[in-house]
Formats: C-alpha cells, structure tokens, sequence
C-alpha cells in the first residue's frame, strides 16, 4: 500500500489551445482556479530554448497531445518556471508547485541551489522539483553544455546543491563543481532541500540510482512497465527503502476522435482504479485536453478531485 492520499495535478504549460500563448497571467489564473477546485499540485515544464530537431518528427495528430521529443514546433511557449513558479507562489497558498521537470545540467548547480531554496522559502515549502537532463542536443549546445556529460553534470550538480542547502558554510569536491567554504542563504524550508522527483520515457540505472539516493516521487513520462516498477521495487528494497515511500505520478488518458476535439475526462479516467491498484496516487491532467474554455477549468478539476474521492 503506498503511503500517500490521493491527488490532482494540473500541469500548466503546452496548454496554447486553451490559454493563448503570451498569456502567462492566464496560467496563473489557472493554478489559482485548480487550487480553489481542490488539486494538490500544478505543473511546469522547461525549456531553455529549442531548435529545428524539436519538430523532426512531424507534429501531434491533435495539438493537444503531449509534446515530446520531436513532435514540436520549435516556437512552442515554453515560459521560465521558475518565474512562473514565483508568480504562483505570491498568487496561491496551499497547492504545491511541481517543476516536472527542469533540465538541471543547463544551470550552474550554486545558481540553481540559490533560485531554488529562494522559492521554496517564498512558497513556505511548497516547490517539488524534478531535475532530468531532457533529450534536445541543440539546446544543450546553444547554451553551451556538453550534451554527452548531461548525466554526469546532473549527479554533479545534485550533490552539490545538496551541500549547499545542508550547510553553511558549504563545502563540494565533485567532478565538473568545486568550492569550499561557501555561504548560500536563504535556505529552503528543509536540509534535505525541495522534494525531488525523477522520471524519464524509461527505466535505466541512473534513473533507478536517482531514485533510490535522492527521490521522493516517481513521475514517468508514459506508462511503465511491470517489470519497471518491479526494477524499482526491488531496488528500493535493497537500499533498505520501500517503493510505497515514493509518491507514484499517472494521470489521464485523453483520447482524441478527431485532429481538433477535446477527449472526454471521464473517459480518461476510466483506468485510475487499476493505475491506482499500482500503486499510483497523484494523477495528472493537462486541461487543455479536455475543454477549450478557461472558464470551464474549474469545474474540471473538480470533476477528478470528486472522482477520486469516490475511489
């Protein structure tokens, strides 16, 4: 049995068909419709920037499909979640504030540790933070960073933002960052630091490694498999930690009838009983897919939240 409630998320990004890109108070409006409609959390996403390959594969059959690798247009809005994230801590106080996720390696790990105690401190300890390395070589080289060191760096910078939340002063001798005796203040809400979540489109060992050191959840980008979860069971177990320990992230599965209609909610919920007999507790749903009203969000979510309190 898994230790947490049952709960909504609403992810707030790639969401053009509903809020009109540029409209980022819209977004915010939104989280404080989904934090009045009883959702627990709200999601950002990341991007630094993206080139051509962002779209190599072609584009979704319908817009309001997951973006995911190659699948994109490269002008896609993609807003800093981090400012995002400050504007909706100032604007909401009780639901939490999931960076689901942010491509670590891009920032420098004392500039990160910085911004992101800074938030969870102003959000009185409500930021969740899900550091990946993403999948966009070209973005990787627009900024700079080697794209073939991005686990390497994101395992670095962890560590290292890790020292700086725990102590002061803080000291780290890693691979790509070195310092000594240095004072980052403010501190988040916890030593440990925000919570951490990992994830990615598959089960590998750094990811399993990730997960076991540092994760609180777990949110997978699609479906895992039995024999994933049974990987990460097992591994749990023999760090002498227990897989109910992770908060498990599923969601929603929007199916579309044709290229430019909403998908029925109660149709993508129809599964949350077995995902829930998985183990999954937080449930994901990206609004856009199932209504083009803003005025229409509210009642939504609340829709799942009642849902799953009958479950």
């Amino acid at each position: 049995m898994s230790n947490h409630p049952l709960r909504v998320m609403v992810i707030l990004t790639e969401n053009h068909t509903l809020i009109p890109p540029g409209d980022l108070g819209g977004l915010v409006d939104m989280a404080v419709a989904a934090e009045r409609a009883g959702a627990d959390a709200v999601m950002l996403s990341d991007h630094v920037c993206l080139g051509s390959e962002a779209g190599a594969l072609g584009r979704t059959t319908n817009p309001r499909e997951y973006a995911a690798p190659g699948n994109q247009d490269p002008a896609t809005e993609w807003p800093s979640s981090m400012v995002m994230a400050s504007a909706i801590a100032a604007a909401t106080s009780t639901v939490r504030i999931a960076l689901a996720a942010l491509i670590t390696p891009l920032r420098n790990p004392l500039v990160l540790a910085k911004d992101l105690a800074t938030l969870d401190r102003l959000s009185g300890g409500r930021l969740v933070v899900q550091p990946t390395v993403s999948w966009s070589k070209e973005e990787y080289d627009a900024v700079g960073v080697p794209f073939e060191r991005r686990g390497r760096l994101l395992d670095d910078g962890l560590a290292a933002m890790q020292a700086l939340w725990s102590s002061t002063p803080a000291s780290h001798d890693g691979e790509y960052f070195d310092f000594s005796n240095i004072y980052s203040v403010p501190k988040p809400m916890r030593p440990s630091g925000p919570t951490l979540w990992f994830g990615g489109q598959g089960m590998h060992s750094a990811l399993l490694r990730r997960l076991v050191d540092h994760g609180e959840g777990f949110h997978p980008f699609g479906t895992p498999t039995v024999d994933d979860l049974a990987q990460l069971e097992a591994a749990m177990k023999a760090a002498g930690r227990s897989l109910s320990e992770l908060e498990l992230i599923g969601g929603t599965r929007a199916r579309f009838v044709g290229e430019d209609d909403c998908a029925n909610i109660d149709a993508a919920m129809a599964d949350f009983p077995d995902q829930i007999a998985a183990g999954y507790t937080t449930f994901c749903v990206k609004p856009s897919q199932h209504t083009n009203d803003p005025t229409a969000v509210e009642k939504l979510i609340e829709r799942m939240v009642a849902r799953l309190a009958d479950l």
